[in-house]
């Protein structure tokens, strides 16, 4: 299981620091959504992989730990608003500058 999450998180990050290389705005967006959920299921992965095991001290004998799930919880919230920002932004930068590069140059460009 924890192999799983390991593979899982690394595909997530590398994926998402490769969009996030490219020169489209659209790619940059999908790659910080992509390292920012690489980062969520790594701090939730940090409570332990506990299977059948409620989030409630005392419930339990031995219960998982909250603080990763309030961390996670928290950062799918400013995650989202982060998103939503850089989408909204990436479309004004398309509507001035006629063009959707990072660096605002077209493809036949040169230099």
């Amino acid at each position: 299981m924890e192999l799983l999450v390991a593979l899982i998180i690394g595909v997530l990050v590398a994926t998402g620091v490769y969009l996030c290389l490219r020169a489209r705005t659209f790619s940059v967006v999908l790659g910080l959504t992509l390292l920012g959920y690489g980062v969520n299921v790594f701090l939730f992965s940090m409570g332990g992989l506990k299977i059948n095991q409620v989030a409630v001290v005392g419930a339990s004998a031995d219960p998982s730990d909250p603080l990763p799930q309030a961390l996670v919880l928290t950062a799918i919230v400013i995650g989202f608003a982060m998103t939503a920002f850089l989408v909204v932004l990436a479309l004004r930068g398309q509507g001035e500058m006629k063009s959707d590069h990072v660096d605002g140059g077209s493809d036949g460009e040169d230099g």
